[in-house]
């Protein structure tokens, strides 16, 4: 076999040494007989684990040396040179299976684009320790944020276990950890959908504000006293104190009296 390709610092390119690290993902995916679709695969450390099982992976690397160093010809993986960014998510076919080590610099984007697929059944991604928190925080955690919110209203978000920065080819400045995804019914509809994100984004914009004062930043403050007496909310109440059913009833009530 040839020499391996350099890893590039441009991409983030951070591979796993070891199969048996992959092992949370393929619990929580039990991917066998399923298509999956890989981002970043790399070296092939979890692709090799995937097919392992019996899946059948559509890998897609952002790095033309390293697809054709995994490209195969038995048939089990079909890679793709691309971003992963530019994936055509609404078109995945439904019970779609998505797994990667995702770079650090696109992981919530790329994690909040592909929720919004309706054909994606669960997805399982090794990210960085400090974004593994955010998805899976509740309300009152330090780390419970708009990222928490907002996926939860699409998935349940599962924590599967910390990966140090030491099990990485070169070795990160972070720790990583892995996270399980499991879509679910959406909490909003579709057209409401912008109008949620935005108020979920305002709400925690300073997050050591209160949410009267972070609604009132870009909504007349008397109307904002009015909505939180109507909803039986306090004025010292913070967003962080809010779980994913009192938000969305915030943003219905804001949009009923013409706020948003």
């Amino acid at each position: 076999m040839t020499a391996a390709p350099r890893l590039k610092k441009r991409y983030g390119q951070h591979h796993l040494r070891h199969p048996g690290l992959c092992r949370p993902l393929i619990e929580f995916l039990r991917p066998a007989g399923a298509r999956v679709v890989e981002i970043g695969p790399g070296g092939g450390v979890l692709t090799g684990e995937l097919t392992r099982v019996g899946a059948r992976v559509w890998a897609w690397e952002v790095d033309p040396e390293w697809a054709f160093r995994l490209g195969r010809g038995d048939g089990t993986v079909s890679t793709v040179v691309g971003d992963a960014l530019e994936i055509p998510w609404a078109r995945l076919p439904a019970g779609t299976l998505v797994a990667g080590n995702l770079p650090y610099a696109i992981a919530t984007r790329l994690i909040q684009d592909l929720l919004a697929a309706p054909g994606l059944r669960r997805a399982g991604f090794l990210v960085q320790a400090e974004v593994a928190r955010r998805v899976t925080a509740d309300p009152g955690d330090g780390d419970y944020g708009a990222l928490s919110v907002l996926i939860r209203a699409r998935a349940e978000a599962r924590y599967l276990g910390r990966v140090r920065r030491a099990s990485f080819r070169p070795p990160p400045k972070v720790d990583g950890a892995f996270v399980g995804l499991e879509r679910r019914r959406d909490a909003v509809a579709a057209a409401e959908w912008p109008g949620f994100e935005a108020l979920v984004r305002l709400a925690f914009t300073h997050r050591r504000k209160t949410l009267r004062n972070a609604l009132a930043a870009r909504w007349d403050r008397a109307a904002v006293d009015a909505l939180l007496v109507a909803m039986g909310l306090s004025s010292k109440v913070r967003a962080t104190e809010l779980g994913l059913a009192e938000l969305i009833a915030v943003h219905r009530e804001s949009e009923r009296r013409g706020l948003v």
